[in-house]
């Protein structure tokens, strides 16, 4: 695992840097496990734009992941660590002894030919998959679901891993990347380990060009717009805008709230990411 710079044979080659996929066993996927993806553009059913600065990008074929993980009491043999266009982790092809194969994220330190398994009475060890009330405290998990069966749901990111810090009653407290504790089903599974691939932080585009291949379109400032395309637009020279940043219809860009009040897992949050409040339950 490891960053790649090339000799700066090009402007965009100068700024820019690739992951080397050092883990990488097979460049072609399962194909019982790909499905096509449509591309909407960022468009809705009308046709209108409602998310900006998205459209083009490579076809991608996406890899259906066993977020569950509810095959339990049998062993699966990893037969490949694969690059998945959709998303900043790796992931695992699995073979189960029954002959059926699954795609997994794949754990920092998984290698081939290792064998896995997920029920209640396993061993504890990097990838296998187990209710937080058989984890002992203390581990780094991820793939953690919200609701018991529902798959996983948070910690499923390139590096990322949340810590198991204690049990109290059916809850299992949670350490998530951002800072926040929060209260989980002891039911829940969760997959033990610290998810691959962390140096995707650290790759550089280097050029618009790369953004444009990943679906992303360039980014046009407000207050370079004309009036009638938006709120910041126009003036006589460089105008400032003259107001905040908002976006072209109107809404506030810093400062307000954006989380939903009603959200139902709200009350299962003891300690907020990023308040310096200490501890709090809130119920």
């Amino acid at each position: 695992m490891g960053i790649r710079i090339y000799k700066p044979t090009s402007p965009g080659r100068r700024n820019s840097s690739v992951n080397d996929n050092f883990e990488v066993t097979r460049t072609r996927p399962e194909k019982t496990l790909v499905k096509r993806i449509k591309k909407s553009g960022g468009r809705n059913h009308s046709g209108k734009v409602t998310v900006r600065f998205r459209g083009g990008g490579a076809r991608r074929l996406y890899r259906v992941i066993d977020f569950k993980r509810d095959k339990d009491s049998m062993a699966a043999r990893v037969e490949a660590i694969e690059y998945d266009p959709n998303r900043t982790c790796h992931i695992a092809l699995l073979q189960y002894e029954d002959g059926e194969k699954r795609y997994i994220l794949a754990p920092a330190g998984l290698r081939v030919g290792e064998s896995l398994e997920s029920g209640d009475r396993v061993e504890p060890k990097v990838g296998n998959c187990m209710p937080l009330s058989a984890i002992p405290a203390g581990m780094d998990v991820h793939n953690i679901e919200m609701n018991p069966g529902q798959g996983g749901k948070i910690v499923r990111s390139a590096g990322s891993s949340a810590r198991l810090a204690a049990k109290e009653g059916i809850w299992a407290h949670l350490i998530l990347p951002s800072g926040e504790m929060r209260m989980v089903p002891l039911a829940c599974r969760a997959t033990i380990g610290q998810i691959g691939n962390a140096d995707h932080q650290h790759v550089r585009m280097g050029k618009a060009g790369r953004n444009r291949h990943m679906g992303r379109k360039s980014h046009v400032r407000g207050k370079a717009q004309n009036p009638v395309a938006h709120p910041l637009g126009g003036g006589e020279g460089r105008a400032n805008g003259g107001r905040h940043p908002c976006s072209p219809t109107g809404v506030s860009a810093k400062g307000g709230k954006t989380r939903n009040p009603r959200k139902a897992s709200n009350k299962r949050i003891i300690r907020r990411r990023k308040n310096g409040r200490g501890l709090q339950l809130v119920l």
